[in-house]
């Protein structure tokens, strides 16, 4: 039962850190989802509950390139920036979604930041 413990932990961080940060239609948050496989990002508007650009690992133009793990998080962070700036969107809070902020969550908000996000 150690993946049991290990997924509400997560939860209970996610819930801490979701208490403070909230996107709003100026500044949307950036949430992050990280599978075994792949990694997913979206930007919401937290007030009005909806998701104004997504981006994950799973594309074609990501997905059929061999690279790494990390390398594919980079490129989804400079995806999703590209996405955002065409929505209109310069800054954002970056949500980490409790996932420590080290490896392919770092990697994805590194590339976000290249693309041009500032949080």
């Amino acid at each position: 039962m150690a993946t049991t413990k290990k997924i509400d932990r997560r939860t209970r961080i996610k819930y801490r850190v979701r208490k403070k940060v909230r996107g709003t239609t100026e500044k949307p948050r950036l949430s992050v989802f990280r599978s075994n496989k792949a990694i997913y990002a979206q930007v919401i508007d937290d007030l009005e509950g909806k998701t104004i650009a997504a981006a994950s690992s799973d594309t074609k133009d990501i997905g059929d390139k061999k690279m790494t793990k990390t390398e594919k998080a980079r490129e989804v962070g400079k995806l999703i920036a590209e996405r955002a700036k065409e929505a209109g969107i310069a800054d954002i809070i970056f949500d980490r979604n409790g996932y420590l902020y080290h490896g392919r969550v770092k990697s994805l908000a590194e590339g976000a930041r290249e693309g041009g996000l500032k949080f």
